[in-house]
């Protein structure tokens, strides 16, 4: 019991409960609409590129827009920012629901529609970065980030098996349509909360407060540190995940089941990472675990684009899962330790410009060089090129080892 109290600590705090519970079911859905989405593009298309187009065109938006969408979580109450995020997903997913169940649904429908999804993350996800540990007293804040991404990694494992069910019995169409229901419940746990924050009203520019909050990220002598590993382990990492359907139908000869279970065993992994960094708790040493995870993670990548067998391919993935979100969980959590309240959205911002900005970078060139190399070759270079970035951070640059 004294064990479960520690691992779930930031549950005691009901606000806290209340944007666990919402979050986690529309991730639940937004997972499945990912499985989906993805086999759609590759059933219509056939095309690895068109894949990877997709993620670009959902990622590139944040990377765009996530900066001035910081500086608007500091002076906007970020539960109004984070109510606009959900509607205007809400909406894409209704439309790709109504497009797909008429038979009129198109490749570029599903590209534009991503677009516009990944603009509402841009304000919703510094939003929601800096909302989340004001929930919680800051010696409880690492837990409370490593809760937060065990709801992410629930909904990575449950999304994607109940979207293999749904894709094999029921059609893409329940996918997407779930997924607009469950956008349902952050709307109402927001709305309900009752921690707000008040931001200080100010007559600076958005610029100027922009390079206030990237000043302040530069001060911070590990901060650059952090975000240049956030950029590397998205643009080399992700791209595995883009291309499981290449694996599935081309190496695998499966179907949109084998794709939904791969996912999950990846999202179960990912609840191992968390389930282990919430029990640490406020560790020491947290740079030392991040740069030990990197390298089991590209260690994983590469020996997944090296896997001829499922079953083996499958264990593999539980080891990235976990990997991944171990190093995403701790160094989330000494960006946010470093931070100050009044800053939090906009360095968060610069954060999840790097973190999230890295997804549609590394999917761009992957799309480009998987038609020349193939999909495995692509994923087991990104593998030892994250093995190297792990050695030198912890060899040669000592700084972030040292946190």
């Amino acid at each position: 019991m004294k064990t479960l109290s520690r691992v779930f600590k930031a549950f005691k705090y009901r606000d806290f409960r209340l944007m666990w519970f919402g979050a986690c079911t529309s991730s639940i859905g937004t997972w499945m609409q990912i499985v989906a989405q993805g086999w759609l593009i590759y059933r219509l298309s056939h095309s690895a590129f068109l894949l990877a187009m997709d993620q670009f065109l959902g990622g590139i938006p944040i990377f765009l827009f996530s900066l001035i969408g910081g500086v608007v979580a500091d002076r906007v109450e970020r539960h109004k920012i984070l109510l606009g995020s959900q509607y205007v997903q809400m909406f894409t997913a209704s439309v790709l629901t109504v497009l797909v169940a008429t038979g009129y649904v198109h490749v570029w429908h599903i590209l534009c529609l991503s677009f516009v999804s990944g603009f509402a993350q841009a304000f919703g996800g510094p939003a929601y970065s800096a909302l989340i540990p004001t929930l919680v007293e800051k010696e409880d804040m690492p837990n409370a980030i490593a809760l937060n991404s065990i709801q992410f990694n629930v909904a990575v494992m449950v999304g994607p098996a109940l979207a293999g069910q749904a894709l094999a019995k029921l059609g893409e169409k329940w996918c997407f349509g779930l997924n607009a229901l469950s956008f349902l419940a952050p709307i109402v746990s927001l709305s309900i909360i009752t921690t707000r924050f008040l931001p200080v009203k100010t007559s600076e520019s958005m610029f100027t407060s922009l390079k206030q909050g990237i000043r302040f990220a530069r001060k911070q002598g590990s901060m650059e540190a952090l975000i240049v590993l956030a950029f590397c382990m998205t643009a080399l990492g992700m791209p595995m995940r883009t291309y499981i359907p290449v694996f599935v139908k081309d190496i695998f000869h499966r179907g949109p089941e084998t794709y939904g279970n791969l996912l999950a065993l990846m999202g179960l992994g990912s609840i191992f990472g968390s389930l282990g960094i919430a029990t640490a708790g406020n560790m020491r040493r947290k740079g030392l675990v991040a740069l030990a995870a990197l390298f089991c993670l590209g260690a994983g990548i590469s020996g997944f684009a090296l896997s001829k067998s499922l079953p083996i391919s499958g264990i593999i993935l539980v080891v990235v899962g976990a990997s991944m979100m171990a190093v995403f969980a701790t160094v989330s959590s000494l960006v946010q330790l470093i931070t100050t309240n009044e800053m939090r959205g906009r360095v968060m911002s610069v954060y999840n410009f790097a973190f999230r900005g890295g997804m549609p970078m590394g999917n761009l060139l992957s799309g480009w060089l998987v038609p020349l190399f193939t999909a495995p070759v692509l994923l087991g270079v990104n593998g030892l090129l994250l093995i190297f970035l792990a050695l030198c951070f912890l060899l040669v640059q000592r700084r972030l080892a040292a946190l």
